[in-house]
């Protein structure tokens, strides 16, 4: 048993150098819509159902692992998010402090992301299994390199100095974000009685992330603020180090997730799993970004489900999916906090004195800086897996979730679009005669889009756009 273990584990550490290699913008927010083949062929579904699905279940309920065979699974999707923005031409121009948004409508370049999973199952006596598992879930990624993207504001802030048009979406050249985060599980699941399932262990995390182009909120940073206003003259330097343009920074971390499964009949049967909020290292490189002085913690999920075996060929699953966004700083503290950092209230005011008066934890990088301004998101699924014969299953799946971009963040979302809210599904198993299986699922989300003003500029609006597309493959024996 030692030895196998150190070979996954060895296994799993190999694949996860492969899944950082490349971020994608998942789809309920910054997480993809669902983990596993099987389950993603079902919009993500599967919380409550007890069929034979692979050890990869366990990432969904941890409960399951008990109903999988002692087995391995390994996955590969090819992930295609398509974002854009357009931006109108206003009337302000970057006059009077304003910042505006160079208009016309750009695209994101890097559509296609490889995300992997491999996942193992030990059968302990009759009753249990110990699983381990390894997936690529989280990121966000956006690549604005338009040479015709651009800017306009006045470098000085407010007064004589004249406005300038400066490349990139932010006036800051080339911009973007690359958000990796790949996870490992050790789950051990357990029966009592035939009707009743229980799960639990240990998560932890890796993440990867860069930002580059966003050097013109520099002056909005806790960083230049504590200096400028809050410290003597020439005692200390302003620049921000840990802004934008560091190249790739790494944070790690860990949580927990417990899941349970019970049969409230032979036809129906439900489960519920909790993933706790993943306490992770900040990212130091980018201290100056991040609210908390570079955190992000990766934020609590609840799924619940209930499952229908219509008949011995037909199964309906009805899951709901609550995570909380909101409850990480970084992710959801409103853009809108910005305005009363010091910077900005001397911007407006030209007051010292007033601006001295202000929070610097506001700006970004302090405790409540300002972040992408997500709300929490619950989304509501439907899948249908239909077996019409011992070596064939087909699956249907179609979900909806309201995005969690809040019109008075829209700005600062250009970095991170995810706007989507429908996922369809279809995915089929061929069993082979030697017992393994192929597995097959394809999700399309159709094209969402946000439109509002910028707050920046209010006589300007701005529209985020996004479609996304993918396909995966995984093998079990």
């Amino acid at each position: 048993m030692k030895s196998r273990i150190r070979h996954a584990v060895a296994l799993l550490s190999a694949f996860s150098l492969f899944a950082l290699s490349g971020a994608a913008m998942a789809t309920n927010g910054y997480f993809t819509h669902g983990v596993g083949t099987e389950s993603k062929g079902m919009a993500g579904t599967g919380v409550g159902s007890n069929a034979a699905n692979g050890p990869i279940i366990v990432a969904s309920n941890p409960a399951l692992g008990v109903f999988a065979d002692d087995s391995w699974e390994v996955g590969l999707s090819a992930f295609s998010p398509m974002r854009s923005y357009k931006a109108t031409s206003g009337i302000a121009l970057g006059n009077g402090g304003a910042f505006t948004i160079g208009d016309g409508s750009f695209d994101s370049s890097s559509e296609w992301f490889p995300i992997p999973y491999v996942a193992k199952n030990w059968r302990v006596g009759g009753d249990n299994a110990l699983t381990l598992v390894f997936y690529g879930r989280g990121g966000m990624n956006t690549d604005w390199d338009n040479s015709d993207a651009t800017a306009l504001f006045d470098p000085d802030g407010v007064g004589p100095a004249p406005v300038d048009e400066f490349p990139g979406p932010f006036g800051a050249g080339d911009a973007g974000v690359d958000l990796s985060q790949a996870f490992l599980a050790i789950n051990y699941s357990g029966k009592a009685g035939d009707n009743f399932a229980w799960g639990i262990g240990p998560i932890f995390a890796v993440q990867m992330f860069e930002a580059k182009g966003v050097g013109s909120y520099e002056p909005y940073t806790k960083t230049f603020n504590d200096c400028f206003f809050f410290q003597a003259p020439g005692s200390c330097d302003p620049t921000p180090t840990s802004l934008t343009n560091n190249g790739h920074d790494s944070s790690t971390g860990f949580g927990a997730a417990a899941g349970i499964w019970w049969a409230m009949s032979n036809s129906v049967s439900a489960g519920i799993s909790y993933q706790s909020k993943m306490s992770m290292s900040e990212f130091d490189d980018y201290a100056d970004l991040f609210a908390e002085d570079g955190g992000f913690d990766i934020p609590a999920s609840t799924k619940f489900g209930i499952s229908f075996k219509g008949s011995n060929d037909v199964r309906v699953n009805l899951d709901i999916e609550h995570t909380q966004f909101n409850d990480v700083a970084s992710v959801g503290n409103p853009m809108g906090n910005l305005f009363s950092c010091p910077y900005a209230v001397f911007a407006f005011t030209g007051s010292i004195p007033a601006a001295q008066a202000a929070d610097p934890e506001l700006c970004l990088g302090g405790k409540r800086g300002g972040g992408f301004g997500w709300d929490d998101m619950t989304t509501y699924k439907l899948g249908v897996e239909w077996t019409p014969s011992e070596t064939m299953r087909y699956r249907f799946g179609y979900s909806y979730g309201e995005q969690p971009i809040q019109e008075a963040d829209i700005t600062f979302n250009i970095l991170a679009p995810g706007v989507m809210e429908q996922h369809i599904t279809f995915g089929l198993t061929k069993i082979k005669p030697n017992g393994g299986a192929w597995n097959f699922s394809l999700m399309y989300a159709p094209s969402k889009s946000i439109e509002a003003v910028n707050p920046f500029d209010p006589t300007q609006t701005i529209e985020l756009e996004m479609k996304q597309l993918e396909l995966e493959v995984s093998y079990l024996w």
